[in-house]
């Protein structure tokens, strides 16, 4: 059983670090549990609207562990999530936190443990020169230099965290089977993008 933060739109993957804000007072008290465990881990998971608007989770999130944090002068932390697995929610599980927890299953995740993946089809000079267009066109800006040097999996990854896609969609790249699937998912939604369409229709 690990506890899960339902964020939309924060998306961890494997390998991959992500940083978070906790200021609420039920996060805080997850932080807190979280730091006396063995494992330290903590579960993200996409949340979305149930029937009468109640907050569902999707099936598979991904736990990463708590490797840094810092408390800030008016209370708050800041954290840092280094991604380690992939899981399915079993089944929610009703307690005396104030946070949700889930039991998880890890099968079917083994090559999240295992050394980085290779895209072997990646055409990098293509996706670059479609990335520049995208960031171009959502007024982004990125580190050029820091993005071509960066491993494969590292950019795609990377990527699939920081753009500005809709809940769903980051839902299909983290259920993505493999690193060649994610790229072409996040080729399919930047495609989409820059032809003016909701990225949320791609993914329907």
């Amino acid at each position: 059983m690990i506890p899960v933060f339902p964020l939309p739109g924060a998306l961890l993957l494997p390998r991959s670090r992500l940083p978070l804000h906790l200021f609420e007072p039920r996060y805080l008290q997850m932080l807190d549990d979280t730091l006396k465990t063995e494992h330290r881990l903590i579960g993200m998971v996409q949340p979305f609207d149930g029937p009468e608007k109640q907050s569902k989770l999707h099936s598979i999130g991904c736990a990463g562990r708590l490797t840094a944090f810092s408390e800030t002068e008016d209370g708050r932390y800041m954290v840092t999530l280094s991604g380690m697995s992939r899981f399915r929610i079993v089944k929610e599980v009703d307690g005396f936190t104030p946070y949700r927890r889930c039991e998880v299953n890890w099968d079917g995740f083994g090559r999240d443990l295992g050394p980085a993946e290779k895209d072997d089809g990646f055409d990098r000079d293509r996706f670059m020169n479609l990335l520049n267009r995208f960031f171009e066109d959502q007024g982004l800006k990125t580190d050029w230099d820091s993005l071509s040097e960066a491993e494969d999996e590292l950019l795609i990854n990377s990527l699939s965290m920081l753009c500005p896609f809709e809940p769903e969609d980051k839902q299909a790249l983290l259920e993505a089977p493999s690193l060649t699937t994610r790229r072409e998912t996040l080729v399919t939604l930047i495609e989409f993008a820059l032809r003016g369409g909701s990225a949320e229709e791609v993914m329907q």
